[in-house]
């Protein structure tokens, strides 16, 4: 049950924000950035130095609000379980790896790996994945979706990368089960800091908010 209410409250969220901090300490603020404007389902990248003692300060300081932290670019289950133990409730990868299914099944944590063909897809809801990361998203396309959708009606996917407030209706149109979010919420950090972080994911959360 655990694992399935976590799953019950990403897509409930729907946008997920990829982060990837030059320190620890920036995606913390860059979390926080996101959260305050709306967007709950937090990927914090295993790309950002120490992204653990990111995850564990954000699944600390926000234990009794609604934000789901999650862990990113889990390369091996090794990383997994740090993220896990640090206070990750969801797990997510570039590709997709048995023994990261595994040891996400063993704790009841969802474990949305990068799938870019048919035969990944249904290896990976073969080792129990419930969602697939379609990725990379920007280089297969919404019809991607819509086309696996076709033979296998069942498969849930969430694309990665390549989503942008103006195609983000494509994705939903194809039967995205959510969308992942990543440099679009910080391309004016460096010029006009955080608070324009919180804006963007604004700007994304009334976007998705005027689709459904």
């Amino acid at each position: 049950m655990k694992k399935h209410t976590i799953l019950s409250a990403l897509k409930e969220n729907f946008l997920f924000a990829v982060i990837r901090g030059t320190s620890a300490e920036e995606a913390t603020e860059i979390s926080k950035a996101v959260y305050a404007g709306g967007i709950k389902n937090i990927e914090v990248t295993f790309t950002t130095p120490n992204a653990d003692s990111t995850i564990r300060q954000l699944a600390e300081e926000y234990k009794e609000t609604d934000m789901i932290v999650g862990a990113g670019t889990v390369m091996d289950a090794f990383t997994a379980r740090m993220a896990i133990i640090a206070g990750a409730e969801f797990i997510v990868s570039p590709n997709f790896l048995p023994e990261i299914a595994t040891i996400c099944n063993r704790y009841a944590i969802p474990y949305l790996p990068g799938c870019g063909t048919v035969t990944e897809i249904v290896s990976a809801m073969s080792s129990g994945v419930d969602v697939v990361k379609v990725f990379p998203g920007g280089v297969l396309g919404p019809k991607f979706i819509s086309n696996v959708h076709g033979p296998i009606p069942f498969a849930e996917m969430m694309p990665s990368g390549g989503v942008s407030i103006d195609n983000m209706d494509q994705w939903i149109a194809s039967g995205a089960w959510a969308v992942g979010i990543g440099s679009a919420l910080t391309k004016e950090l460096d010029s006009k800091g955080y608070e324009s972080v919180t804006e963007t994911a604004q700007t994304f959360v009334e976007k998705y908010k005027t689709l459904i």
